[in-house]
């Protein structure tokens, strides 16, 4: 089927990604590996970040200084990649956005009740994403019956954007914050900040290779594939180049000295000021 002159100014469009920080970028990597010809547009909130302990009123209004910024891109597609945001207030974002907007809660929930076998699942996230109950009201709704088991890892964040994850400290607060799920007897872990799959190798040691990690930056991608090809919006161009611009609230230098590892290349951060 031809496409409309509409449908291809749209694909030609970038997808946005927002977070407080680095984690996003997990996403970015998924969305990259899926759909290598799509555009990115990312904003990390580097300047502002942790938002889990900061009200849902405040992480709203820095959400929509970021969806304002990006707005102006001439993106076709928002990813709201942090959960302390898509829990604050999914819904309003939508509301206020012609763009299909995105969260990362849902496709988390799914995915961990695809892989659990016993019914026994754990949630890490920030204070406000588990505070918020949003992933256990999501699961409860499909299952009534399941032992969820959940748990606020605030330092985590910490670490991943000041570049500690291979550290003693790392380990240590890993096993405080995770032996206690670990004697829940659950099979299956959502990461539920997408900080957290550039801690994964850590975490999966101290959980045990029997429980499966939930990694909410995969299922994502495959959403945004799906919306993408039945809207008639992906990207018909080739490119032997990934094309992703990256704007951050504070300094570049951490966030693409994170990025480059996590990325496996050089990357630029341009400085945004929001207000």
């Amino acid at each position: 089927m031809a496409l409309t002159g509409e449908q291809i100014i749209n694909a030609h469009r970038a997808i946005g990604v927002i977070d407080s920080g680095v984690g996003g970028l997990t996403v970015v990597h998924e969305i990259n590996r899926r759909l290598p010809r799509e555009r990115i547009i990312y904003f990390g909130d580097t300047a502002r970040m942790p938002y889990g302990p900061r009200s849902y009123e405040e992480v709203r209004r820095f959400t929509f200084e970021m969806i304002e910024f990006l707005r102006h891109q001439e993106i076709k597609l928002l990813v709201i990649a942090c959960n302390s945001a898509t829990a604050a207030g999914l819904s309003y974002y939508q509301a206020a956005c012609e763009q299909p907007v995105l969260g990362v809660i849902e496709p988390g929930v799914r995915a961990a009740l695809a892989k659990s076998e016993s019914g026994r699942i754990g949630v890490i996230g920030t204070v406000g994403t588990i505070n918020s109950s949003e992933y256990e009201k999501a699961l409860r709704k499909k299952n009534g019956s399941l032992h969820i088991a959940c748990k606020a890892c605030p330092l985590f964040v910490l670490l991943v954007e000041n570049n500690l994850v291979d550290t003693p400290e790392a380990k240590k607060v890993a096993h405080e914050y995770l032996d206690p799920l670990v004697k829940e007897q659950i099979d299956s872990l959502i990461l539920g900040c997408t900080h957290y799959p550039m801690m994964e190798n850590l975490i999966q040691k101290v959980v045990g290779p029997s429980v499966n990690l939930i990694n909410s930056a995969e299922q994502i991608a495959l959403e945004v594939e799906a919306i993408l090809t039945s809207s008639g919006m992906s990207n018909p161009l080739d490119s032997d180049k990934l094309r992703c611009r990256f704007f951050v609230s504070g300094s570049p230098d951490t966030f693409e000295e994170v990025g480059a590892k996590l990325l496996q290349r050089e990357i630029k951060a341009y400085q945004v000021k929001l207000t």
